[in-house]
């Protein structure tokens, strides 16, 4: 499983014409889940995202997590974050889950996000959307959670 995070000012994600999700200051998370992924790697990226300390404490220091500043997070399936563009010049998606087992991870990690309290706003899964963002920063960071990885790679957790 893999995420973009993005520490935001405000987002939303509009689908046909209509906001389907919006945020003030929190984090945008862009979400894309692999073939072999478990709860196990959306419980891992849960909890990382969650608690990252990217916000500003009183001396500057990124030492805040969203939770701390009253953020919410907004949550965007995007399989072609599994995208491969090592050979040719159009990417490969056959890491990318199928549509019914991503769609599955996608809405039990949004479910981890908000047991841990947070407002979790969320834009429709396999649409068409249009994605508006102030990046905050700018701060953004790659997360991945490779558990799955490791486990098809080798049969057994490591």
């Amino acid at each position: 499983m893999i995420a973009v995070v993005q520490r935001v000012s405000r987002a939303s994600v509009t689908v046909e014409g209509r906001v389907t999700g919006q945020i003030g200051r929190g984090l945008l998370v862009l979400l894309g889940v692999k073939r072999g992924d478990t709860d196990q790697d959306a419980d891992f990226l849960a909890s990382k995202i969650g608690g990252l300390r990217i916000f500003a404490d009183a001396a500057g220091k990124m030492n805040l997590a969203a939770s701390d500043v009253g953020g919410a997070i907004l949550v965007v399936s995007q399989f072609t974050l599994c995208g491969d563009c090592r050979k040719g010049r159009r990417p490969s998606f056959e890491k990318a889950a199928e549509p019914a087992e991503a769609t599955r991870l996608y809405e039990f990690f949004c479910g981890r996000l908000r047991q841990q309290g947070y407002r979790v706003e969320t834009g429709v899964f396999g649409a068409m959307m249009q994605v508006e963002l102030v990046n905050d920063g700018p701060v953004t960071l790659a997360v991945e959670s490779e558990i799955g990885d490791r486990q098809s790679a080798t049969g057994n957790l490591q």
